[in-house]
């Protein structure tokens, strides 16, 4: 296991990302004021995303079945929680892309290569009512 992301494990068997990327922002909005500079104000933490960008050889690591899963976390639309196996915790995280290109096919059509990328963006901690749980993911009430 490298990282999880609520249920869905990354590792050689099903997504091993070759790179993290974050991204983290600061929001400092300005206002214009007549014969000065315009005055900044901190408003506190922006936008931070962590993009996972990797390649997989089905015959060695995963396979489209884990890039479909991924998609099927995305669908849900719900907010996830993002941590590494070293027990760092980045926070909660909703999936705002998967891209993902198959190329050296097999005579059947399948690919020998898949590239993908994911794109996760982090929601705020007060947005709990975002919050996947494995009883929505499973149908259960």
């Amino acid at each position: 296991m490298m990282m999880s992301w609520g249920m869905f494990v990354f590792g050689l068997s099903t997504l091993p990302y070759q790179e993290l990327s974050r991204t983290s922002a600061w929001r400092h909005p300005t206002n214009s004021r007549v014969g000065m500079r315009a005055g900044a104000q901190y408003l506190g933490q922006g936008d931070e995303t962590i993009t996972l960008p990797g390649v997989l050889y089905p015959e060695i690591t995963g396979g489209r079945t884990a890039i479909e899963l991924a998609r099927a976390m995305a669908d849900m639309g719900q907010a996830w929680p993002l941590v590494e196996r070293t027990g760092k915790i980045y926070g909660l995280f909703v999936c705002e892309g998967i891209d993902d290109t198959a190329s050296e096919f097999f005579d059947n059509g399948q690919p020998r290569k898949i590239d993908f990328t994911i794109k996760l963006k982090r929601v705020g901690d007060d947005d709990l009512d975002l919050l996947g749980a494995l009883t929505d993911a499973l149908g259960f009430l």
